[in-house]
């Protein structure tokens, strides 16, 4: 086992003799009950998380939760339990967001191409900001307020120079779909400035993803400073929220180092030191929209080994989930060269590594590949493999409906108590067209 896995059970994940310990449930016991594939989820990894941001973040910041990221509800309403806003990016995030019990004035709407249909949706609710991505949008907003006979609150969404770009996958800082370029920030404020309907509350910037430099993240909040006393000065007035974004990342690779939060923390106290003296920052509450950072170690994938083959001296693991319920983990969401996450054989985490072997799954194309060249201990049928750093972009940023297989149930443990959050069920549905096998497509796998 890598060491990054080692180092994730040893943090999180104690053992019950050789096999992982969720929550204080056996692996076993959850594969048992539940069949497999499936996710899980470990409510005590989130406050772990969320305890380590809230520390290293000055009192001025309000984290909201990136509900992208992981849009189930037991952990969505986790967050907003610890005083969590939400971050919004479709109508059917919003729906969510209202499910978990959110009022609408803690959620903000950001993303680019937003319909006519959810903008009258939020602002019929009267939800808290609308992070506007063009002039076009905005005079989209302004006509469903004239409307409605309200009036709206939004920030601009900036697009920043690329000086200040970072993370694996750039948000910024070049052409993109993203926000109003900086350079035409002030013929935009003026724009918005000119509509009654909109309050203009503030400014969101974000650059990157899966950042792992503080040194990054600070400098991508002091070009936020910046621009926030340009965009006030402007205004003539304080801003209401100087939105920093997400961007926080989390390892996922043996070559990659955790987040530093000391380094972070240090560099915010010196930051917000000068700002509480600056008056054009009175009132201004800062926000970031972390998702990755919070619910990406939570989380576990696990399949159960179906078939073990040598192919022209090459020993390939059959696993009966894949690609169609972890794109991520496969490496083709955005990955350039296929690195394999952090993966372990969840029934012996304890002993020596022995082989190399690809792990696969059950579809057909060579894209199905979960991890290449693995060493693990020696893997037979009916072994469950763990794919660690789950919890985020994993189930619903992958292409359920390839095949057909059916769609894994996901699991939420706390204080040693498991309950299914989402059932398993067949792709497409079936018995909505009077098959009478859907059903039986849908059994989860034991062995």
């Amino acid at each position: 086992m890598a060491d990054l896995a080692l180092s994730l059970t040893a943090r999180f994940y104690p053992l019950s003799r050789e096999s992982l310990v969720v929550g204080g449930v056996a692996i076993g016991k959850l594969a048992e009950k539940y069949g497999t594939p499936f996710f899980v989820y470990d409510a005590s990894v989130l406050d772990v998380k969320f305890n380590a941001l809230r520390s290293a973040l000055p009192s001025r910041f309000a984290i909201f939760y990136s509900v992208k990221a992981n849009p189930s509800l037991p952990l969505v309403r986790h967050f907003l339990d610890r005083g969590c806003g939400l971050e919004i990016a479709s109508a059917g995030e919003f729906q969510c967001a209202r499910a978990s019990g959110c009022p609408p004035g803690r959620i903000l709407f950001a993303g680019p191409g937003k319909s006519e249909e959810e903008l009258d949706l939020v602002l019929s609710h009267g939800i808290g900001e609308i992070h506007v991505e063009s002039l076009l949008e905005a005079g989209r907003i302004v006509s469903i307020c004239r409307r409605l006979g309200r009036r709206a609150r939004v920030s601009i969404r900036i697009n920043p120079v690329g000086e200040v770009e970072g993370g694996a996958m750039r948000m910024g800082g070049r052409p993109a779909p993203f926000g109003i370029d900086e350079e035409m920030l002030s013929e935009t404020m003026d724009a918005i400035l000119s509509m009654p309907e909109l309050d203009l509350s503030g400014i969101h910037l974000f650059t990157g993803t899966q950042i792992l430099d503080a040194g990054i993240l600070l400098g991508q909040y002091h070009h936020g400073l910046n621009l926030a006393r340009r965009v006030a000065g402007q205004l003539g007035r304080p801003l209401y929220t100087l939105d920093f974004g997400g961007g926080l990342g989390i390892p996922y690779f043996s070559h990659e180092r955790e987040l530093d939060l000391a380094a972070l923390r240090g560099g915010l106290e010196i930051m917000c030191a000068e700002v509480d003296k600056d008056p054009i920052f009175s009132g201004t509450q800062f926000l970031v929209e972390p998702g990755r950072f919070l619910a990406g170690e939570a989380g576990i994938y696990v399949a159960r080994v179906s078939d073990v083959k040598v192919s022209r001296g090459k020993k390939f693991v059959i696993v009966d989930g894949g690609m169609n319920h972890h794109l991520a983990a496969s490496g083709n969401l955005g990955q350039t060269i296929k690195r394999n996450y952090p993966i372990a054989v969840l029934n012996k985490v304890n002993k020596p590594s022995e082989e190399a072997v690809d792990i696969v799954g059950p579809l057909c194309t060579p894209l199905d590949t979960l991890g290449r060249s693995v060493t693990l201990p020696r893997v037979d049928v009916g072994d469950l493999i763990g794919i660690f750093q789950s919890g985020a972009y994993g189930l619903s940023a992958s292409p359920v409906g390839f095949l057909s297989h059916s769609i894994p149930p996901e699991i939420w443990v706390e204080a040693g108590q498991d309950s299914l959050i989402r059932p398993r069920g067949a792709y497409p549905d079936f018995a909505a067209h009077g098959s009478s096998d859907a059903a039986t497509i849908a059994t989860p796998t034991t062995l």
